[in-house]
């Protein structure tokens, strides 16, 4: 039972930094309301869930490489989780505390790119862990459009 609560624990310790900046930088309506947005973007309740449930994989397939690995210690993927983690987190900042559409579509162009690099870098590892991350890969492609498309519907 032991084993199990800790198993928990760290998943939730690994979990919850990724869900910081929708706590500090929530959805803002007025902003967002206010721009032109393409058609094909996503109702922002089915973002926050899709994001949610992203993180959720993010967070297994991180518990299940540091099984197998000292992550401070495989210096290549912890450089990349933390470049991919940052790009993550800031977007929110970028684009609704700052409410820019560039500075957001950057973080969407780093979010992605080293998703893709974080990928790699976990199938080296752990095979399996690096499965968790493709929806992830998926899901920051459309938002790397999603952002460029916004940005250049409101330049």
């Amino acid at each position: 039972m032991k084993n199990k609560l800790n198993i928990v624990l760290k998943f939730l310790l690994i979990l919850l930094p990724w869900l910081i900046s929708g706590i500090i930088f929530p959805y803002n309506k007025d902003f967002y309301e206010a721009l032109n947005i393409p058609s094909f973007a996503l109702p922002g309740k089915v973002i926050g869930i899709t994001w949610l449930i992203l993180y959720i994989l993010i967070s297994i397939s991180i518990y299940m490489v540091s099984k197998n690995t000292n992550i401070l210690k495989n210096k290549d993927y912890f450089y990349i989780l933390i470049t991919n983690y940052l790009g993550n987190q800031l977007f929110s900042f970028a684009f609704f505390y700052l409410m820019s559409p560039f500075l957001a579509f950057v973080m969407a162009a780093i979010t992605f790119i080293s998703t893709v690099f974080l990928f790699i870098e976990t199938k080296k590892i752990n095979k399996r862990a690096s499965y968790y991350l493709i929806p992830y890969i998926a899901f920051s492609a459309y938002a790397l459009i999603v952002s460029l498309s916004v940005y250049v519907m409101n330049f």
